[in-house]
């Protein structure tokens, strides 16, 4: 088992590799290429291509690694097919995101596109995007939803935080106890995901 993973890092690392050596040096480049990298080699649990459509995946490809085609990944490569119930509740979190866009990149559309992708699967969101660790994810928000990640005062987990924010925007308020501090799952919600 162990060798099958060290297997699948090298791989992901020699396409995370190649996809850098193509970068252009925009803010999303090294988010992008460790979700496809990880991908590629059959790791993560985004959807194909990304959980863009293809076209959309073609313009992130052609916009952060020109010369890298497209076929770094294909229809074959994605992970769970996300469930057509589970459209409108993908399409409330890209709207979420796009609602506090840094407004500086196209590529904020798709990674609001892809990060709601990720959060249809069940693991920490970083691990479902295919992430190297959560660091990548903090980032990422913060660059391309800054006013979005600065709600974020307490270090919430981000799949929680993001279906909290939703929650919120609804007036739905399901927590147990008058504040997060006092909750019995405040260790579930907060603090490190490695």
């Amino acid at each position: 088992m162990l060798a099958l993973a060290d297997e699948l890092t090298r791989e992901a690392e020699h396409v995370f590799a190649r996809l850098m050596a193509r970068a252009v040096g925009a803010g999303n480049d090294t988010a992008f290429a460790s979700m496809i990298a990880t991908r590629a080699a059959g790791g993560g649990a985004l959807p194909v291509w990304l959980g863009l459509d293809l076209q959309a995946f073609r313009g992130l490809i052609t916009y952060h690694f020109p010369g890298v085609s497209p076929d770094v990944l294909s229809a074959t490569d994605g992970g769970i097919p996300l469930k057509a119930a589970r459209q409108d509740e993908r399409e409330e979190l890209i709207d979420l995101m796009l609602t506090y866009r840094a407004h500086e990149s196209p590529s904020e559309v798709w990674m609001a596109q892809t990060v709601a992708a990720g959060c249809m699967a069940g693991d920490h969101l970083w691990h479902d995007l295919g992430l190297w660790n959560r660091g990548e994810l903090t980032a990422l928000m913060r660059r391309n939803f800054p006013l979005l990640a600065a709600r974020n005062v307490k270090d919430m987990k981000w799949k929680r935080f993001l279906y909290k924010q939703l929650c919120e925007t609804e007036g739905i308020h399901v927590c147990r106890a008058p504040s997060c501090e006092v909750c019995v799952d405040y260790h579930v919600c907060f603090g490190p995901e490695d």
